[in-house]
This record gives structure tokens, sequence and C-alpha cells, in this order.
């Protein structure tokens, strides 16, 4: 039995359960993600897995999640993965591109498995798909700069 929620057309009348799935909340992230998150990480498997549960705080007008709450998203997931490929030293996003593919309604839970595409000794570059079932709703692609420590 997969982990992952059941691919929907239609906005669900039953959010997601991340945590009855193995989903774990982060909550060592400070700033933003207090504010939009929580932010889920799944600790199964060998690449990390990230997630959050669209609610009506991440709504725009027309009532599907603001591209702006998929960026976020995006940013910090790739980040996180950015620092632990990088051992833990302090990362800056320098740029991050993302295209939008289709509509997040309420409830859908939205995932993403980033992956570093190259590393330097001072830059990441990494990318994303983001998923909700087996919809693709967005993809990035950004670039990490490692910063010094201290």
């Amino acid at each position: 039995m997969s982990d992952r929620p059941p691919l929907s057309q239609e906005p669900s009348t039953q959010p997601f359960d991340p945590a009855g799935a193995g989903w774990r909340v982060r909550d060592d992230e400070p700033g933003l993600m207090t504010l939009v998150g929580p932010l889920w990480q799944h600790a199964g498997g060998e690449d990390p897995r990230f997630g959050f549960v669209a609610e009506e705080k991440h709504l725009n007008r027309r009532g599907v999640v603001h591209g702006g709450m998929l960026m976020a998203f995006a940013d910090q997931a790739l980040g996180l993965t950015a620092r632990e490929v990088k051992g833990g030293l302090p990362q800056a996003t320098i740029q991050l591109d993302t295209q939008f593919i289709a509509p997040v309604c309420i409830g859908e839970f939205v995932e993403v498995t980033p992956q570093a595409v190259r590393s330097t000794r001072s830059i990441l570059f990494m990318r994303g798909t983001l998923v909700v079932g087996e919809r693709t709703v967005a993809s990035a692609q950004g670039i990490w700069k490692v910063l010094k420590e201290g």
C-alpha cells in the first residue's frame, strides 16, 4: 500500500492525514514556514520528501492554491535538501524557476522529492516536481549558493 494520497481531480472532502501515512511535521523551520506551514517530511525511502496540506490560508481569489505558496514550498524543500547535500552548511537561494501546470484545491496534499542535479564546491543545482497523488501540479528548478559558516 502506498503512503501517497489518491489521485484526485475534485477537491477532497477529507483532507489527507500526513501523520497517519508516516509523515512528520518539520517544526524546526522558523519564519515564513510557521505562517504557511506546517511543512511535512517523510522519513521513509532514500530520498527526502516534503509536503503540505492545502488549507484555506493558501488559496488565491480563484479558490485554488496561490502560486506564491507553491513557490515558497518548493524553495523550502529544495533548500533543505541542498543544505543536507552539503553536510549542513548554510545555503541561499540565488535563482528559482517555477512552472505552474495544474491547480491545487483545498484539502489536497502537495509533495515534492527534491533532487540535486549538480553540486560544485560553492553552488548546487536543484530540481523537483510538485505532485498531488500522480498529478503533476508544478515543477521547480533553482540554484543555491553555499555560504560560509559563522
